[in-house]
Formats: C-alpha cells, sequence, structure tokens
C-alpha cells in the first residue's frame, strides 16, 4: 500500500486546496488513527490508516473530479461562508456538486471567471508561481493611460512592501462607456495586484473582469452562471499542470 503525504490525501478527497489543508493540519483540526497531527508531510497509507476532520472521518476513497467555471459578479465574496451574512460564490451554485472549492480568489469587487474544483493537485498548480499560469483580465479605467504608464506595466512596477511586479501583458482598446479599457495578463497572484499596478502608474480602476485563466477563456458564459468545463478543457488543463514547474530565483515569484 502506497504512503500518501497529509496535505496531498485530503486535498485529493475534496477537503480544500493542498495550501488550505496545510493550514488546516497546522491548526489542529486533523487526526490520525485517533491522534492529532500537526505535521502536513505525515505520511499516511489510505485504507490502513483512519483520518478524521474535525471529528468526522474523511472518505477513503477520492470522489469524483469535478471542474466548473463560475462567472461570478461584483460584490460577491470567494469564501466558504461570511459571518456578517454577504453573498458568497456558493449561493450561486448548486448543492448537489458536492464539495468543492475556488482555485485561487477574486476580490469582492472583481467579476469573471473563478474556476471552483475538488482536485487539489489542479488547485495547487494553477495557484503556484512556479507554474507560471497566465491570468488574463479586461480593465476599465478612468483616465486615458499614457504610454509610459503602459510601459511601466509591462515591465513590472513597485506594488508596495518593497514588492515589484513582475512583467505583465499590457495593451489599450480604446475607450468605452465610463472609461478606457486595457487588456492585461499576469502569471502571478499577488492580492489586489491588478488594481496596485494601475494605481502606481496614477490609473483608476472602475472595473475589473477576469477572462481567462490558463487555457480556459470565460466566453459569453452569462454573470451569475456556471457550467461544467468541456472534455477538451479538461484535458488542456491536465497537459497544463503537468508540465515541469519554471525554476525561479529565491525572494522572486
Amino acid at each position: 500500500m502506497e504512503a500518501h503525504r497529509l496535505n496531498k490525501f485530503l486535498a485529493s478527497r475534496g477537503v480544500a486546496s493542498r495550501r488550505r489543508c496545510d493550514e488546516i493540519i497546522r491548526a489542529g483540526r486533523v487526526r490520525v488513527n485517533g491522534a492529532t497531527v500537526l505535521l502536513p508531510g505525515t505520511r499516511v497509507v489510505p485504507g490502513r490508516d483512519v483520518v478524521e476532520l474535525d471529528g468526522c472521518p474523511v472518505a477513503e476513497h477520492p470522489p469524483s473530479v469535478r471542474y466548473v467555471m463560475l462567472n461570478k459578479p461584483a460584490g460577491v465574496l470567494v469564501s466558504a461562508r461570511d459571518f456578517r451574512n454577504r453573498p458568497t460564490f456558493r449561493e450561486l451554485i448548486p448543492a448537489s456538486l458536492g464539495r468543492i472549492f475556488s482555485v485561487g480568489r477574486l476580490d469582492k469587487d472583481t467579476e469573471g471567471l473563478l474556476l471552483l474544483t475538488n482536485d487539489g493537485l489542479v488547485a495547487f498548480r494553477l495557484t503556484h508561481p512556479s507554474y507560471q499560469v497566465e491570468k488574463r483580465y479586461r480593465v476599465l479605467v478612468g483616465e486615458l493611460p499614457e504610454k509610459k504608464a503602459l510601459v511601466s506595466m509591462r515591465k513590472g512596477v513597485d506594488i508596495g512592501d518593497g514588492v515589484r511586479s513582475s512583467p505583465a501583458g499590457v495593451s489599450y482598446l480604446g475607450p468605452r462607456e465610463g472609461g478606457h479599457l486595457l487588456a492585461l495578463s499576469i502569471r502571478e497572484g499577488r492580492k489586489r495586484q491588478v488594481r496596485k499596478m494601475c494605481a502606481v502608474v496614477g490609473l483608476t480602476v472602475r472595473s475589473l473582469v477576469r477572462t481567462g485563466l490558463g487555457p480556459l477563456e470565460l466566453g459569453e458564459l452569462p454573470k451569475g452562471s456556471w457550467r461544467e468545463l468541456t472534455g477538451a478543457e479538461r484535458e488542456a488543463l491536465r497537459a497544463l499542470v503537468d508540465r515541469e514547474p519554471v525554476r525561479l530565483e529565491r525572494g522572486k515569484l
């Protein structure tokens, strides 16, 4: 019988992404054979070891893998629950989809493509910086962007706390009602990064929509609606996460 790291085991059973599983384990919420375990790398053997989360047994076998695309509206939180009773993404999907979690996050005011899955490995590799997965956005800004502002964002800008963004793809798409539209792509995912990049070069974000993630495109999916990925999309996603990671310089994404 093959042993697995505890965090990988939990992620494969649809508990959460592997990174979130690390936090759950370190919080003392997981027991193996009756003993609390705090190390994510602890080895467990499915079928032999009894793993419990918050006192409830974790399924011995992986659930059916699901991949769901949601067009998240503004004002909706990417959170399982909110103690202030604000709307969350779970209110937009049926309970019949089972226990699925978000791949990364979109802030409350950002719209667009949110991938939901119970595949912990895919979630980990799509969000880990060493896999350099492209995220594409449409950004409506209030000001006409100067050429030097676009050049600065393409090269990378200081977004605070001594952090410099990696080079980005940025192009001006022209005037739109309410402002000016940019297409922007990044391969990292720092908190509110796109908004911070725009602010640094003097641009005020009026709306932000994620239109693509790796091989996935939001397309014409209506706002607030969801769909399961097609077979071709699932294959493209698997091909993406099966590639070798990029070796990153220490201290950089």
